[in-house]
């Protein structure tokens, strides 16, 4: 799956990936801060651009979850998600039972804002909504075979920040490479996605060959920052008096 990442308010940036060829845009929400409205908004214009919405959120309250499901997020990857127990309880707040416990309203987005037959909404949504937890710690990574065999747990997604940050204070851990290897070995195991953030090309070769599907590369805040690093050297260089 192509997938780039986006943090700001721009919903022209939506259509502009729909049509360079991106499935998905992880629309990161933990470390951006968009307005609920604005939010919105922007699932709308994922809509329109039919292109899949992968939204990390702010929060794991069950309401607000399964609420930006109801504005019609395709699915959520849930940041710092270290046991089973957690996995669990996410799973539980964005399926419908017998999967979850998520509440059913059904005039939402996600419904075209129509009460349709309700057997037929919850088994949709169940079907067509994903959940992706991230392994960003050291008993994350201990815990992937367990969090993987879950049923409602789509994908694993390594944090190589966080996860690095937190193998670096402490003696006695595993490399990040070698976390990376067991969450790649953990999802294989029972089918599951795994993916995580390929900053250059190298890295998205060499991940896609290790077998991840989940891979982010591309944002629009590294477009900005290498735009107006580029053009400031432009001047620099026509400004430059010999």
């Amino acid at each position: 799956m192509r997938m780039c990442v986006m943090g700001h308010f721009i919903p022209p940036y939506v259509h502009m990936a729909a049509r360079a060829g991106f499935d998905c845009i992880w629309l990161d929400l933990e470390h951006r801060l968009i307005d609920e409205r604005e939010v919105q908004a922007l699932l709308a214009q994922f809509h329109l651009a039919d292109i899949d919405c992968m939204l990390r959120p702010p929060t794991t309250e069950k309401t607000r979850l399964y609420r930006y499901l109801e504005d019609g997020a395709s699915g959520l990857m849930v940041p710092h998600v270290s046991t089973v127990e957690q996995a669990e309880a996410l799973v539980r707040a964005v399926k419908f039972p017998p999967a979850g416990d998520r509440g059913i309203d059904g005039v939402g987005f996600d419904n075209h804002y129509a009460l349709s037959d309700r057997d037929e909404y919850t088994e949709a949504a169940n079907r067509e909504t994903f959940l992706v937890v991230q392994i960003e710690t050291p008993e994350a990574v201990e815990n992937a075979e367990a969090i993987a065999a879950l049923d409602g747990v789509v994908g694993l997604f390594v944090g190589p920040g966080d996860l690095g940050l937190r193998l670096s204070k402490y003696q006695g851990l595993p490399s990040l490479d070698e976390c990376i290897e067991q969450v790649a070995h953990a999802a294989a195991q029972y089918g599951k996605a795994w993916g995580l953030p390929a900053r250059t090309p190298e890295q998205l070769k060499k991940y896609h060959g290790m077998g991840a599907q989940l891979l982010a590369h591309g944002s629009e805040f590294g477009a900005l920052k290498g735009m107006l690093d580029a053009s400031a050297r432009h001047f620099d260089e026509a400004l430059s008096v010999d």
